[in-house]
């Protein structure tokens, strides 16, 4: 359970909000029973993560409530057949109010968070093509949830896009021919709920609202942000969240002459290449091992070359992204490494951090060693400030439903 200090009280109804949020590894759902609003979480009643990423053919499924925890594996084909089991043993808690969907792909049509309709779910539906591996499963999860919850329950709709919607124009425009941004074909830039999250939660550590901040959302998926002020000024996803860094399964951004070789010459058809890039590429793709940075720093200090390679290479992109936002703000106060990878993996902070030494980071070896949550983990004497930030994505989420049923009521 999550007890991050005294909330601040608000005069609002109590509310039972389950939070569904499914990435391309795993599913968190979480229950609160809550009439309060903070900046950080309040206790929940009930959670469950679900993670197929690692066994092909079955999922571990943990679910924690205030008795304690408990461990199954089910046996699942697809992501989508974790959802009914999660949404009875969350109902077997509570009854729920409302229930919060992350859709990471709003494209133009959704800039901030939305009451889900019919129109809407059509239009997710739509954009599944832009985020095949997240738009399908928050479609089953709408839909799932649907079904068992009592008719009438609104559902909400979160979009990892509308953080970025504060892009400027030269951060958003391809250099292609002018009509593909008419045609919809932009950069829109994803995770903007953690990078939200983490950048408030930076300045609070930190003291200051002015700051240019890296926030580094390192997991299966990753990406980074470049905040100036609280806002995004550029980012290193972009019309997909294939773009940007290597990622787990996802090669990140490639020569595009590459995808027209393959085409011409190899035979690859559109869901080949789909495919490739989107689940036989990144730390899976190089090391020929595993999507799990774990497995890829354990296979490394045991000798394997390729593991070695994935992650020697998965450094090299980070760093030079990293790099390409610090020259987007004209500089860095902080940089905030969050995610699974980003909040665990006390190499990767220690790798990605020297190189830029030259800057002026330094990290204070004990306590990057610890991988603490919320804590400046630079040497006093550094000139720039490094930061890890535990993600609640899922309560940034959770504060979204409540001011949508508070503003629009159940109707």
């Amino acid at each position: 359970m999550r007890a991050e200090g005294p909330p601040r009280p608000e005069s609002l109804p109590r509310m039972k909000i389950l939070v569904l949020n499914g990435g391309s590894s795993g599913l968190k759902a979480m229950l609160w029973d809550t009439a309060t609003l903070p900046d950080r979480p309040v206790p929940t009643i009930w959670e469950a993560r679900v993670d197929w990423g690692r066994h092909a053919g079955c999922a571990e499924l943990r679910i924690r409530t205030e008795r304690g925890e408990e461990t199954e594996t089910l046996p699942i084909t697809s992501p989508d057949q974790v959802l009914q089991p999660v949404l009875q043993a969350a109902l077997a808690v509570s009854p729920v109010d409302v229930a919060g969907h992350r859709v990471v792909h709003g494209g133009k049509a959704f800039r901030e968070t939305t009451r889900i309709t019919p129109q809407v779910r059509a239009e997710i539906a739509r954009l599944v093509e832009f985020a095949p591996e997240h738009n399908r499963l928050e479609l089953e999860a709408i839909d799932t949830a649907e079904r068992m919850l009592p008719s009438g329950t609104p559902q909400v709709a979160v979009f990892d896009t509308a953080f970025h919607s504060s892009l400027p124009e030269e951060a958003v425009v391809y250099p292609g021919p002018y009509n593909w941004l008419t045609d919809g074909v932009r950069r829109y830039g994803f995770h903007g709920i953690s990078h939200q999250y983490v950048s408030r939660r930076a300045a609070q550590i930190l003291g200051r609202d002015d700051l240019r901040l890296v926030t580094c959302h390192l997991g299966n998926g990753a990406s980074l942000a470049a905040v100036k002020a609280g806002k995004s000024i550029d980012t290193t996803m972009g019309f997909t969240p294939l773009e940007g860094l290597m990622m787990g399964t996802r090669s990140g951004s490639i020569d595009p002459g590459i995808i027209i070789y393959l085409v011409r010459h190899c035979g690859y058809r559109a869901d080949d290449l789909d495919r490739i890039l989107n689940k036989e590429s990144g730390l899976k793709g190089v090391s020929g091992l595993s999507a799990d940075m774990r497995d890829i720093e354990a296979a490394m200090h045991a000798g394997n070359t390729r593991a070695k390679l994935a992650f020697d290479l998965y450094i090299h992109r980070l760093c030079r992204e990293i790099g390409g936002m610090v020259a987007s703000l004209g500089g860095v106060d902080a940089l905030v490494f969050t995610a699974g990878i980003g909040e665990n993996s006390t190499l990767v902070r220690q790798r990605a951090c020297t190189q830029f030494a030259f800057l002026g980071v330094e990290l204070d070896g004990e306590k990057n060693a610890a991988s603490p949550a919320d804590v400046d983990i630079a040497t006093t004497e550094s000139t720039v400030r490094v930061l890890v930030v535990r993600t609640e994505e899922d309560w940034e989420i959770a504060r979204e439903c409540h001011r949508i049923v508070k503003e629009h009521g159940n109707a």
